[in-house]
């Protein structure tokens, strides 16, 4: 049976469903696995849809000698083609399923019926990763009642490659159907296959690959118009094809299009919106979140525009599920409501988000029905149900305000948005200054921990990882440090070091690293941008840190350095390019310091001893360590920067007999450990004259 960590369903873990994934298959054996697809010409009725045809899966067998413990589940991929799954599996998510159907080619395909042969998916994973957006245009529209979505999207392409581009491929979820592809005002033919890939819901994308008239050049551009449709409801495919037990699979995938709510959270839940990307399966390491994060970090800087139009019938608004909430990427939509007077007219809420600058995240789109809260600065939109919830949010969002207040500045830059989710034991999800997440009956504890993240965001508005995720990551950790002392932020701090500990690469040039300023994986995101940010307390101040926090501009952000200029010039003037180059410029790896030597020697002073201490550090990257000793009667600590594959000597004068030396205080993450303590033998005083 598969452990499900008890941290997944936990409110105040601000886990996406990418991230209870990620728990999910850490428990799981690693196996090799690849994603495969087949493919027709053309594609299903964008009215009625297609079933999948399910191919036929056969046994597989493993060498259960080769690897300890128990397979739970296997996928591999025969020679043609087609993915094998052994264990459970749900209908043929995991199967090589084909789509059949017609060429889609404008008025040239209307009269082509019958199906074709299948074929392999015409575009490779190096065109699929040499795709780039950058722009989107997206007029949406919406049936919740019948779970239907209606997109035409005008779509800004680039070639990030370096070769050519002969074909364009775009994906969407295997629920969905293209409709048309225009390029140049042409109406172009394209191949649908359905390829495995667990970066949407159902574990499958419906791939629509074009081959361009004329190849795209590196660096060039185009504009894409497409059109689709289909139907998008509640699918946990991907997760109970292994072996995730029924509740929690659905408590995580509630992605849906429903009356009185829609949440598609995009590409890694639900693919709503055309993206270009190599098939990725859970259970193939760390792959599926891998191209999450490329995904998001491909989007960063592009420009979306999105108009909706949601039809709401008369049975609906009989039952208040009339939107009256819309939310982009975090952001509030106003919604006009048309409310007709025939029952047989749908009535319609109309909302546009003119222009927005897509930070790293993946486009994502709210509708609902709820009441709306007003707190201190929070707009909370929950059930009826969970009106008595109410207060006791409202009491958090007021008691960590003077907190981050005092770091952040008095003002945030928007409003935070909570957004409930329709049961109480969804998987909570964050995007900018929103959060959705079951509005339950916690502690004051957990709520004042929610909000001292989420309400980060809400001043924290940054289009770089490390610094939205970090900063919010880092916040929490300080909250924890005013409410019950610095041993236990630093535990809290400490629970994810192994994690990036192993993420790491022993050295530069060995593994995939990752620095900060492109980090797509949330181990180093958030887990090594807090300890950065601890880092940089110790390096400049507290008071420092906040005064750079405070100053920091989204729009100004438009170099590398813009954050290490911003913490120079916030306080005494010091330099620090060597910190960010191996520590955010960079991927150096972690330090692994040790403590060399220690010379005890009593001075001329009555009970007081210089103690000279050497430190060597055999890891690449630098930091500023702390060094303590300690007597019976005083403790001092002292700095010391010690360079990657580096040495430093302190010399510290200590009131009384030294027992104790420790170097590192939990602040800087080290590839073994964090903390390193020598006890001390006593040192005979020589007797006076």
């Amino acid at each position: 049976m598969i452990h499900i960590p008890a941290a997944c369903g936990r409110l105040r873990a601000f886990w996406s469903a990418a991230a209870c994934l990620a728990a999910v298959c850490l428990v799981l054996p690693s196996m090799q696995a690849q994603s495969s697809g087949q493919a027709t010409q053309g594609g299903p009725s964008p009215q009625t849809g297609a079933t999948p045809a399910a191919v036929p899966v056969s046994g597989a067998q493993s060498d259960s000698s080769a690897r300890q413990g128990t397979v739970l589940f296997s996928r591999h991929v025969t020679d043609d083609g087609q993915t094998i799954t052994t264990g459970r599996t749900v209908d043929s998510v995991a199967t090589g399923s084909v789509i059949s159907g017609p060429v889609v080619s404008g008025a040239a395909a209307a009269g082509a019926t019958g199906n074709r042969a299948a074929l392999p998916p015409l575009a490779t994973d190096a065109e699929r990763r040499a795709v780039g957006y950058t722009s989107f245009d997206l007029d949406v529209h919406l049936r919740p009642a019948q779970h239907y979505l209606a997109v035409r999207a005008l779509l800004g392409i680039r070639n990030a490659g370096s070769v050519p581009l002969r074909h364009l491929p775009m994906q969407l979820s295997s629920t969905l159907a293209w409709q048309q592809i225009h390029i140049a005002g042409r109406d172009l033919s394209f191949t649908q296959s359905l390829i495995n890939s667990d970066t949407d819901h159902t574990g499958q994308m419906n791939e629509a690959t074009v081959t361009l008239p004329e190849p795209l050049a590196p660096g060039a551009s185009l504009q894409v118009d497409v059109t689709y449709a289909g139907r998008i409801e509640q699918s946990a495919k991907r997760l109970l094809a292994i072996g995730t037990p029924d509740n929690v699979a659905a408590s995580s995938d509630w992605d849906r299009i429903t009356s009185g709510f829609t949440g598609l959270r995009g590409f890694g839940n639900v693919v709503w919106v055309p993206v270009s990307s190599a098939p990725a399966i859970l259970g193939d390491g760390a792959r599926v979140f891998d191209e999450i994060g490329r995904h998001k970090l491909q989007l960063t800087g592009a420009h979306l525009k999105l108009a909706l139009t949601v039809e709401t019938t008369a049975a609906e608004s009989a039952a208040g599920q009339t939107p009256n909430i819309a939310l982009v990427n975090g952001q509030p939509l106003p919604l006009s409501i048309t409310q007709s007077s025939d029952p047989s007219i749908p009535s319609l809420a109309i909302g546009r988000l003119d222009d927005a600058t897509l930070g790293f995240e993946t486009i994502n789109l709210f509708v609902a029905s709820r009441t709306a809260h007003t707190l201190p600065e929070t707009t909370l939109w929950a059930t009826p149900a969970s009106g008595p919830n109410v207060d006791a949010w409202s009491d958090a969002d007021s008691a960590v305000l003077p907190f981050l207040r005092e770091w952040l500045g008095q003002t945030p830059h928007s409003r935070l948005t909570i957004l409930e989710l329709p049961e109480a034991a969804d998987i909570p999800f964050e995007t900018g200054a929103m959060l959705a997440t079951p509005v339950r009956a916690a502690s004051s504890d957990v709520l004042d921990n929610i909000f001292a993240h989420a309400l980060t965001h809400a001043w924290m508005m940054s289009r770089r990882a490390w610094l939205s995720e970090g900063v919010a990551h880092f916040m929490g950790t300080l909250w924890m440090e005013k409410q019950r002392g610095r041993e236990q932020a630093l535990a809290m701090l400490a629970d994810s070091r192994q994690a990036l500990a192993l993420a790491e690469p022993s050295s530069p040039g060995e593994g995939d690293g990752q620095p900060l300023l492109t980090a797509t994986s949330p181990v180093y995101y958030r887990t090594k941008a807090a300890y950065v940010l601890w880092m940089l307390r110790s390096l400049v101040s507290d008071e420092t840190l906040s005064a750079a926090l405070r100053a920091y501009n989204p729009d100004a952000d438009r170099t590398p350095d813009y954050f290490e200029h911003l913490l120079e010039n916030a306080g005494q003037r010091r330099d620090l390019q060597w910190f960010f180059h191996d520590w955010v410029y960079h991927d150096q790896g972690l330090p692994d310091f040790a403590l060399d030597n220690v010379y005890t020697t009593p001075t001329a002073l009555n009970g007081s001893y210089l103690i000279a201490v050497s430190v060597s550090n055999n890891g690449y990257a630098g930091a500023e360590v702390p060094v303590q000793v300690i007597s019976d009667l005083s403790t001092v600590t002292q700095r010391a920067v010690v360079p990657g594959r580096g040495k430093a000597t302190l010399r510290i004068l200590l009131q009384g007999q030294p027992t104790e030396v420790r170097v590192n205080d939990g602040t800087i993450p080290e590839t073994d450990a964090s903390i390193h303590v020598k006890q001390l033998k006593t040192v005979p005083v020589p007797a006076s004259r």
